[in-house]
Parts: structure tokens; sequence; C-alpha cells
């Protein structure tokens, strides 16, 4: 855990925080990723630039406002801790609703053809994953069950682990560090490297446009809902699940309905719709 990875020494000193800084090179990495990729696919890649931004800010609003609803009272007690997302607290899925939102608006304003671009978004949705949970391990949040194995973290002193430890009376309030426990946020962020390269290896395989969002929609809800039984900091909330469980068996579902529709879809891809026009650029011709 390093919850401030450098102090700058000017203006009386300036945190650089681990979380919030692999939060950024999340944003940076998976929309560098998404521009390069959408290029290669005769995409208008301004679309990512463009649209990046939006997508990253009501992304982290969602993100944000799932935890302060799900831990009001609780990890949340006021107005100003609801404010303080830099020392962490946020929700993966609600990033997720919220990212979606304000891709879906933006694509009202500016049309663009949805699936393939969904495709193209689908790695960097795994690399922007990778990161952010690399932000979790730095800030000691979203941690797992208590455990012997030889890889279990102990974290420190004041840390999200060891409160929780210390209110479930596990550790005294003396104790200098949390009790070893499953590092779930590497396990997630190892789980996120290995759907990218799955997603990479079946970009040029697929047959039609929106199979690899597709995938992601499978892939990633299996993988979430097992590492979150190694997890202890979300309480039951249906039918025996943690939330993000939930929402994760609701996601595979949905992954299911998808590919449905999708096989019943003409085996074709954008790419091969587009024209070429003048050197280096192409021309649209399917919406």
């Amino acid at each position: 855990m390093k919850p401030i990875l450098i102090t700058i020494p000017f203006f009386h000193g300036i945190d650089i925080r681990g979380y919030g800084s692999m939060l950024v090179l999340a944003f940076l990495s998976s929309t560098w990723l998404a521009y390069r990729r959408a290029k290669r696919e005769h995409l208008d890649p301004d679309v990512i630039s463009d649209m990046a931004f939006w997508v990253f800010l009501f992304g982290m609003v969602g993100a944000r406002l799932f935890y302060c609803v799900e831990y009001w009272g609780v990890e949340v007690k006021s107005l100003w801790q609801a404010l303080q997302f830099w020392k962490g607290g946020i929700v993966y899925y609600g990033g997720i609703i919220g990212g979606v939102l304000a891709g879906l608006v933006y694509r009202q304003f500016h049309p663009f053809p949805l699936r393939p671009f969904l495709d193209v978004l689908a790695p960097s949705i795994a690399v922007g994953t990778l990161f952010g949970r690399l932000g979790c391990f730095l800030n000691g949040c979203c941690f797992g069950d208590v455990c012997s194995l030889p890889w279990a973290v102990s974290f420190p002193r004041l840390s999200p682990p060891w409160e929780h430890h210390v209110i479930y009376e596990l550790i005294p309030e003396q104790a200098a560090h949390s009790l070893p426990v499953h590092p779930t946020q590497l396990y997630s962020a190892f789980d996120a490297f290995v759907i990218f390269l799955l997603l990479s290896a079946y970009f040029p395989h697929r047959k039609r446009d929106g199979e690899v969002m597709g995938l992601l929609l499978l892939c990633y809800p299996i993988s979430r809902f097992l590492i979150e039984i190694l997890r202890s900091d979300e309480g039951v909330f249906l039918l025996g699940m943690t939330i993000s469980q939930t929402i994760s068996a609701g996601l595979f579902l949905t992954g299911l309905v998808y590919w449905a529709w999708l096989l019943r879809q003409p085996a074709s891809l954008h790419r091969d719709q587009v024209a070429p026009e003048g050197a280096g650029g192409y021309r649209l011709t399917a919406a």
C-alpha cells in the first residue's frame, strides 16, 4: 500500500497520490489504445478523443455516486466526505454505468457506428480496469478475506483493511498492520490483463461487429463474480450475493441475450464497408 507516491517539495508540498495516478494512467492508456485501434479499423479516431473526457468524467461521477449510496452512513457520513474521491471509494460498476450513459448521450449529438466502436473500446476497458485495480492496491481498498497463503498481504495501520479488522475486533487498535488478506486488487488486475490479451487475440478473428464487446460481457462478469467471493468489504445484497455479484450475474445474462441477437446478424465487418478517400483517409459508407 502506498497512498502517496511522491511529495513535490514546492508550495508547502504537493502529494501525488497513487490511486489518482493510476486513474490518470488508466484514462491515458485506454484512450490511446482505442484511438490507435480505431484508426486501424478505418473508424474516425476523433470520436474516441472527443468522447473520452466525457466518458471518464461521468464514469468517475457514477462510480463515486454508487459508492456513496452503498456506504452512506458507514464509510461516507457527510457531503464533504462524499466529494473526497481522491482518497478512494469508487465502485467499478457505477463507473461503467456512468461511462455508458455519457457515451450514449454523446452519440445522440454526434452519431457514429455503434458496434464497431464497441469492439474498439472493449480491450481499452480491460486496460483501464488493470490500472484502476493497481490503484486500489496502492490505496488499500477493495481488499480480500483473511488468509494464510504465501502471497497474502498485510496493510499498514489506518488502511481500509486495518480499520475493517479493528471494527470487527480481529486485531487491537494498537496493531501496526492488518491481518494477512487476499490481494484481490492484484487478482483483479491480473484478470483484466488476461481478458485484454484474450480480446486482443480474438479481435482479428471476429466475424461480425460487436463480438469483441460480447466476449467481454461474458468473461468479465464470471471472473468478477469469483473474485468477489474472496473479498470481505461488501455485505450480502440479494440471494446470498454481494451487490457486485448481483450485477455480474445480470451482466452475464445480458451478454447471453446480446450474443443470441448478435449471431442472427449478417457476418460482416464495418471495416470492409469503407472506401479509400485520398491518402491515409477513409470514407464511411455504413452507419
